[in-house]
């Protein structure tokens, strides 16, 4: 984009999802093998492998309306599904026309996560 400076390694980016309960959100994403912690009664974080999703309470979330997303790029899309598959709405990958092999998981909130990782070339 123009005017927007050359990234740097220091440079990352954390999803801000919306949630109805902090606590139940944070014990969602523990479930999820992200180590989660929290700034204040309303607003928490959850962690894993270099993401970050920030989590904030709002009043009137409505996941028909206000819920966020975020795509996880990572290296073995069945590794991660298999590691959720205990935790509900989470979808098995499938291979995708453009290269990648792709899942999904929505949270309590209909927050969703994407993920997946590039296929082996097919050469």
């Amino acid at each position: 984009m123009p005017g927007m400076p050359h990234a740097h390694p220091e440079v990352r980016v954390s999803p801000i999802f919306p949630v109805a309960d902090l606590p139940r959100a944070l014990a969602h994403y523990a479930a999820l093998g992200c180590s989660v912690s929290t700034h204040d009664a309303t607003y928490g974080f959850a962690a894993r492998a270099g993401i970050e999703l920030h989590l904030t309470v709002v009043a009137d979330h409505d996941p028909l309306r206000t819920a966020a997303a975020a795509y996880l790029h990572v290296p073995d899309a069945d590794a991660l599904a298999a590691e959720w598959a205990g935790v509900e709405r989470t979808g098995a990958p499938v291979d995708t026309d453009y290269g990648l092999r792709e899942g999904w998981h929505i949270d309590p909130d209909g927050n969703l996560l994407r993920f997946g990782s590039p296929l082996p070339s097919r050469a």
